[in-house]
């Protein structure tokens, strides 16, 4: 999601000594016995204090099963961590167990990873979130949260305009319409928006997409037959050069990260609108904690195509899986299955605001905003960005700046995705 930082081939192998130190594993007892006293996970996450509690439950539950066996995690730094990770592969050594992101992030590097099927029977049920961890047929890792890509809107903005903020408009047309009747009343912009990293396109494409592209297309696109030059799909990208046109942005998208600023501005309300996130940061939570939680709205997509159904774009967010080095591969899938178990995933929920994968966990208790998203997951359907490989994300990054700043036409940024698509 975020770019990732290029380092020096002597920076990443003296980065990945240091991280895969401390994943380094106990000889064999002197009898040659292969007894595994130690599993070692990396992720992103486990330094967090509002995952404190998530981490020691899923230690606890592990521990009870195999008494003998301590659990280290290893928290990464975000923005080096696949490089780092791609070290630890390329060696061939370093953690028994591997916090992905799912889609391209995790279907990237699956030859480094053990199928789990066989381990995580019991769960598929319990646990949604699974096609995002999968490729072939086979699954590599276990969701923990559910990620999508919600509208999300300030309601107090809706109030001051005089618009009704319990009926958020259901078409484009009347969206654009409520946005210029905001921006006149309250100087606010439609849409909080960061795309210096490439990422604010991914969140538009997958945030607007389904009131855009019919069942079909959309059916087709996640099944990887896509159709670059149809008309729909180029009218993803015509909307996203249209508002920045229009002023419906932030100024300065382009030099805007989405992490943090543009949710700095959506929190501040200078936009009334934001394309944000359902787990991690840019969630209902964080904004709740400024706008307050009776104060922040989710929508559907308005709807471009006449007869389409919009419908929440989400698929597993993060999710645990087993590297085929792994010594012992039932063990290390066993500790996977302590990360979701549902009180590790409740305690997730309630501290950090994620979507838990879990759908026995219940939110009923919660702001209006969780249940709406909630209860969008059942006719929710995979985000579109998410079919896309990591190479492919990141050129449409780069192109939908281009697009931004008006050095591209439609027309070439889709000719080159197709290309990047076809090539992945």
């Amino acid at each position: 999601m975020k770019q990732r930082t290029l380092w020096s081939a002597l920076m990443v192998a003296a980065l990945a000594l240091a991280g895969c130190g401390s994943a380094t594993r106990p000889a064999s007892s002197p009898s040659g016995s292969r007894e595994i006293t130690k599993l070692v996970v990396w992720d992103w996450k486990s330094g967090d204090a509002s995952s404190a509690s998530y981490v020691q439950k899923a230690k606890d539950d592990f521990a009870k099963k195999h008494p003998g066996v301590t659990v280290e995690f290893v928290a990464q730094p975000f923005d080096q961590y696949y490089t780092l990770l791609g070290a630890a592969i390329q060696s061939g050594t370093g953690p028994d167990v591997i916090l992905f992101n799912g889609g391209g992030q995790i279907r990237d590097r699956v030859d480094a990873l053990l199928p789990l099927d066989q381990y995580v029977t019991e769960d598929k049920q319990r646990l949604a979130g699974w096609e995002a961890f999968g490729e072939d047929g086979k699954t590599y890792a276990a969701p923990v949260t559910l990620q999508g890509h919600p509208i999300y809107y300030n309601k107090t903005l809706y109030e001051k305009a005089g618009l009704d903020p319990a009926s958020p408009a259901t078409t484009w047309d009347k969206f654009l319409n409520d946005c210029a009747t905001i921006k006149k009343a309250t100087g606010a912009r439609c849409f909080a928006l960061g795309n210096k990293e490439g990422a604010g396109i991914q969140f538009f494409m997958s945030g607007l997409g389904s009131g855009i592209l019919t069942a079909q297309e959309y059916d087709d696109w996640i099944a990887g037959k896509r159709v670059w030059d149809s008309p729909n799909v180029k009218q993803i990208f015509k909307l996203w050069k249209d508002a920045g046109d229009a002023g419906l942005n932030n100024d300065g998208a382009n030099s805007t990260a989405m992490f943090n600023d543009a949710f700095t501005i959506f929190n501040s309300g200078k936009a009334a609108h934001i394309i944000g996130l359902m787990s991690d940061i840019g969630h209902w939570k964080d904004f709740s904690e400024f706008l307050g939680a009776d104060k922040l709205g989710v929508m559907p997509a308005p709807v471009v195509t006449t007869g389409v159904t919009p419908s929440l774009a989400y698929d597993g967010g993060i999710g645990y899986g087993v590297a085929k080095w792994a010594k012992d591969p039932k063990l290390a899938a066993d500790l996977v299955r302590s990360l979701t178990t549902t009180d590790a995933l409740t305690s997730f929920y309630s501290d950090a605001g994620a979507i838990a994968s879990d759908t026995t966990i219940d939110v009923s208790q919660g702001p209006a905003a969780v249940g709406t998203l909630v209860s969008e997951i059942k006719g929710g359907r995979p985000a579109l960005h998410v079919a896309l490989s990591s190479k492919t994300l990141d050129l449409m990054g780069r192109l939908s700046q281009q697009l931004l700043s008006g050095s591209a036409t439609v027309d070439e940024v889709v000719e080159q995705l197709a290309a990047s698509d076809r090539a992945s």
